[in-house]
């Protein structure tokens, strides 16, 4: 019965964020509690407003709201209480170092949390370039790594099946171990008794918010600021390049599995045909967004979210970055002799982006997804202060 006693307790406190914070959470804690009075960044974005409906930060409360910030540095420039002021309040720093913190919290498996502080730009080119290494010796020990034109057909270099057997579990377990974390972490920032009465409508509005990056506009539409006090949309629209061309490169690799299996029409495609057309289009967008992100995080103001964090963050857009420069020379070559060459560097690149995904900046799109889903059914209830005074 005791020990029944202890684990109930225990339940509650996890519910009411009553267990120990660290110190980068107690700081999150304090710098809200001096929001909390002040409220002159309440229309900026979701963070302020969610804060209202809260008194005291918890462990749950501060890991919630730290993902749902967007880093967009607007109520820095906003604040009169920021360094060097004696209060030092810096929200998106505070915010930055927490959300980290999270992602290696609900890492899975645990014992590859480490992973996020490791996860930088040097690891990133080593396992891309040893990968892209490793797949050049397989070729090597075939024959040439340049040949006589194949007509595109890079089967001829990997059979289909091979690399299907390649690239299909690390995918898997990417999105398996993603969807592990999140599923955590949604447990921990939502209670039990969390009311889903809007499940439609919050889904809806988390689902175009973020698709929109509706708080990278800084609260009125003008943008967020970068490393000065001029309002810009630069950020918002270089992500958009970046997530749109991914997604487009995924829709161009279903439509072609689509072609493969479903109409029995193995590659290569014609320039003309759709998953050409997807994946060319994806693979600018790819160039533009991951290029001006990359430029922006190398001039972004010492003040602006995490510096710890940016070798993580230069990670994944360098990343990202060639994976479409070499995806885009694949196509643009692959009638020619240095076709295996080029294919064995871009696979080895998108191996290597799918190895890292768990454990890098990647994980931000999805545990902030879950915050805005989360800030999308809270405003559709009543406030608990305002319960409370009645």
């Amino acid at each position: 019965m005791q020990q029944l006693d202890a684990l109930t307790r225990e339940a509650r406190a996890l519910a009411m964020g009553a267990l120990p914070r660290s110190a980068d959470e107690a700081e999150v804690g304090r710098q809200l509690q001096i929001c909390n009075a002040c409220r002159y960044c309440e229309g900026y974005c979701a963070v302020f407003p969610a804060m209202t409906r809260r008194l005291e930060f918890g462990k749950a409360d501060i890991h919630y709201l730290a993902n749902l910030c967007h880093n967009c540095g607007a109520c820095l420039h906003a604040c009169q209480y920021a360094p060097p002021h004696e209060f030092a309040v810096n929200v998106p720093q505070a915010m930055a170092r927490v959300r980290l913190a999270t992602y290696a919290d609900y890492a899975w498996p645990p014992a590859l949390r480490g992973l996020y502080k490791r996860n930088g730009l040097t690891v990133v080119l080593a396992v891309a370039g040893g990968l892209a290494l490793f797949l050049l010796l397989a070729i090597a020990r075939k024959g040439s790594l340049w040949h006589d034109p194949l007509a595109g057909n890079f089967y001829q270099v990997f059979p289909h099946n091979l690399m299907v057997a390649m690239f299909a579990p690390i995918f898997l377990f990417a999105v398996l171990a993603l969807g592990l974390g999140v599923r955590r972490f949604w447990k921990d920032v939502s209670p039990a008794d969390h009311a889903f009465d809007a499940a439609g409508a919050a889904i809806a509005e988390a689902t175009r918010d973020g698709l929109r990056l509706k708080y990278l506009d800084g609260g009125h539409g003008q943008g967020c600021n970068e490393s000065d006090d001029e309002f810009t949309l630069s950020r918002r629209r270089f992500h958009h390049f970046t997530f749109y061309g991914f997604m487009l490169c995924f829709a161009a690799t279903c439509v072609a599995t689509l072609y493969h299996y479903l109409f029995r029409l193995p590659a290569p495609y014609p320039l003309t045909s759709v998953p050409v057309l997807l994946g060319t289009a994806g693979g600018i967008g790819l160039v533009i967004g991951p290029a001006g992100l990359l430029w922006l995080n190398l001039h972004r103001a010492p003040l602006q979210g995490d510096p710890a964090q940016k070798p993580m963050d230069r990670g994944f857009i360098v990343l990202l970055l060639l994976i479409s420069l070499t995806g885009l020379a694949l196509l643009a070559w692959r009638n020619t002799g240095g076709m295996a060459l080029l294919l064995a560097l871009h696979l080895g690149v998108v191996m290597a982006l799918f190895l890292t995904l768990p454990y890098g900046k990647f994980a931000h799109g999805v545990f902030r997804g879950a915050a805005l889903l989360k800030w999308a059914i809270e405003k559709r209830q009543p406030s608990k202060l305002r319960l409370s005074e009645d």
